[in-house]
């Protein structure tokens, strides 16, 4: 490894390490600027069950979960723990662990958020490389904008009037949950049909979505990149349309969408929250959605603790793949 690239990686690295604490700071600070007290999700559980809130055993699980102590100390044992991987108890599922509640929920939001960004990625790119091609059929040119107008609409309103018509209106798809209750959880084909007729709805929702930005941003490059001298040039040379297209204008023109990449998976880990809500889906989103109405600080951060992990990593890994499809990045040492 050169010692321009080490640079490179250990400046990515060190982005990597800011970004995480910045998040996780962000994260602990904005649950405690409200009003209310953890110990009042714990009172609210025990009335809601029958129960009373005895102030003694309030205070055995403030003590329990490190609540007395000052909030600078609070703050270095939570980025302690983060380090670790240790997120705590739950505050309103006590004695369960956080990492054991969002271990569960957190394998739903990756396949949706992965399949989600990578679908529209795919198709966005291609649609805006058609429309922004000079040579493309004008029929396709022309029809393939409509599928722009969803980008404007939010991902649970689109939500919403899927689950009435596939749902609702023509039964074709189910309502809500990740999979029936009558199937075995487990390998095997009953169970997979069920997961991937419950995760329609939710992917097509996000997918609608963001597939408008990707077709857009590729349009936009691939129509700078059709001035430039070495595609004149290929088409001078006699070559191909089809080979100017692929490895002349898509080859340039898909950089910044890949750089954008790690970005649409931090936004689209954002969108799901409200989308698993509304399709009731057990990923994160709904689990954070759960955590605030509970005020259950624990299982909030410990669920923006994988989310920005998650995130500020795929973006890592993309700056380092980044150098390979355009070498001036290794070359210049940044």
């Amino acid at each position: 490894m050169s010692r321009l690239t080490r640079r490179y990686v250990l400046g990515r690295a060190a982005r990597l390490v800011l970004t995480v604490w910045l998040g996780l700071t962000l994260m602990f600070i904005i649950p405690r600027l409200g009003r209310s007290s953890p110990a009042d999700a714990i009172i609210a559980k025990l009335a809601a069950g029958g129960g009373a809130a005895d102030p003694s055993l309030v205070n055995a699980y403030e003590k329990r979960l490190g609540l007395h102590e000052s909030l600078w100390h609070q703050y270095l044992d939570y980025l302690w723990n983060a380090i670790r991987f240790d997120q705590g108890y739950s505050l309103s599922e006590f004695p369960a662990t956080v990492n054991s509640i969002v271990l569960e929920a957190l394998p739903w939001t990756f396949g949706l958020v992965i399949s989600a960004t990578l679908i529209s990625f795919v198709m966005g790119t291609l649609i805006g490389a058609i429309m922004g091609w000079p040579k493309s059929p004008r029929a396709l040119r022309r029809i393939l904008p409509i599928t722009l107008l969803f980008s404007s609409l939010p991902a649970f309103m689109i939500g919403i009037v899927l689950l009435f018509l596939f749902a609702q209106q023509w039964h074709l798809l189910p309502f809500s949950g990740a999979y029936s209750a009558d199937v075995v959880p487990g390998p095997n084909l009953p169970f997979v049909s069920s997961v991937v007729s419950h995760a329609i709805l939710p992917l097509l929702s996000v997918v609608l979505v963001q597939m408008g930005a990707w077709a857009m941003g590729m349009r936009g490059m691939l129509i700078t990149t059709t001035s430039e001298d070495y595609v004149m040039l290929a088409e001078a040379k006699g070559l191909r349309p089809h080979s100017v297209f692929l490895h002349y204008g898509i080859r340039t023109a898909i950089l910044p969408q890949v750089t954008s990449l790690g970005l649409a998976l931090g936004t689209a880990a954002g969108g799901v929250v409200v989308v698993e809500t509304v399709f009731a889906y057990p990923g994160l989103g709904n689990l954070l959605y759960q955590a605030i109405l509970a005020n259950d600080y624990t299982v909030i951060e410990g669920v923006a603790f994988f989310l920005i992990l998650g995130v500020s990593v795929s973006t890592f890994l993309l700056d380092l793949v980044y150098p390979f499809l355009d070498p001036r990045i290794d070359m210049r040492g940044r």
